[in-house]
């Protein structure tokens, strides 16, 4: 009986059962089907992992794949900086599906790799993921005591964004990968960093009406807004924890930050530049995003 054709249909059924999964809370979260150009990224992404993964296995590397989620909180140009009703309130949701690169091991053999420190406590790790927020203006400028015609724009403002991203990080792990992945001890930490490419679709609007009025637009808004999508880079560190419940499967914890090189993800980019009216000194720095999520994590040997 040819065993390698039936390891080599479950492993594609793995991929598989991720990607449905994937798309599912995307839609569930997004409350709508995601774009075309975004599940034929998805495809191409989960069935190149596959002879990827041959490619590497005959070089003497295993695999591990899983999926992550969690909330975001978007540091945008919508509300105050620093601001707790702010940080609190542009909160967001994350899925991703992860694959990890892990050179403690050899697939060819079933075996430990050579006894070196990166292959014990280096892996690759390479991923897709998809977000989206809906952002408001929270702070003192819009407390309800405050009727000015400004605060009242402020808040009738809303937006959106939805992101999708690919990359790459290099994780490090202070502890053995090889006695945690033979059970010496349940708990590894872990640091990471690397770049994602990231694709962006804002949305921008106001509940008074068209923006760029003067019944609906505050003087540094103007023509700062984006509503059509885009793409950037972006640097990604993290740190985290695995916890082992099985030999073939972990579960995981991550808190990771994301630095966007682009200042029109959320949509707002307020700014002298744009507006010709007005300075905006509190425009200091791009979006990012602090996201803290939780993921399980499959060996494949």
């Amino acid at each position: 009986m040819n065993y390698d054709f039936y390891y080599k249909i479950a492993n594609y059924l793995r991929y598989i059962s991720l990607y449905d999964m994937f798309l599912y809370i995307c839609y569930v979260s997004n409350k709508t089907y995601l774009t075309m150009y975004t599940r034929i990224m998805l495809l191409v992404f989960v069935f190149l992992m596959v002879p990827k993964q041959e490619l590497y296995s005959q070089l003497g590397f295993s695999h591990e794949v899983g999926i992550i989620t969690g909330p975001i909180v978007f540091y945008s140009d919508f509300g105050e900086r620093y601001d707790f009703e702010t940080n609190s309130g542009n909160v967001g949701f994350g899925v991703g599906l992860i694959h990890y690169i892990n050179f403690a091991y050899r697939a060819d053999c079933n075996c430990y790799s050579r006894d070196v420190y990166f292959n014990d406590h280096f892996k690759i790790r390479s991923e897709i993921d998809y977000h989206k927020t809906n952002l408001q203006h929270f702070g003192r400028w819009v407390d309800p005591d405050r009727t000015s015609l400004t605060a009242d724009q402020l808040r009738a403002m809303k937006g959106s964004s939805t992101v999708f991203d690919v990359g790459a990080q290099l994780e490090y792990f202070p502890k053995s990968i090889r006695d945690f992945q033979a059970g010496g001890y349940k708990i590894a930490p872990f640091i990471s960093l690397g770049a994602h490419w990231v694709n962006f679709d804002p949305e921008v609007y106001s509940e008074l009406g068209p923006l760029n009025s003067p019944l609906t637009t505050p003087d540094k808004y103007y023509n700062s807004f984006l509503n059509e999508g885009d793409s950037t880079w972006s640097v990604v560190a993290s740190v985290g924890i695995r916890y082992k419940i099985s030999p073939l499967s972990d579960l995981m914890l991550d808190s990771r930050w994301q630095y966007y090189f682009s200042n029109w993800v959320d949509g707002l980019n307020p700014s002298f530049e744009n507006n010709q009216i007005v300075e905006v000194p509190e425009n200091k720095a791009n979006e990012w995003i602090y996201w803290l999520n939780f993921g399980y994590v499959y060996y494949i040997e």
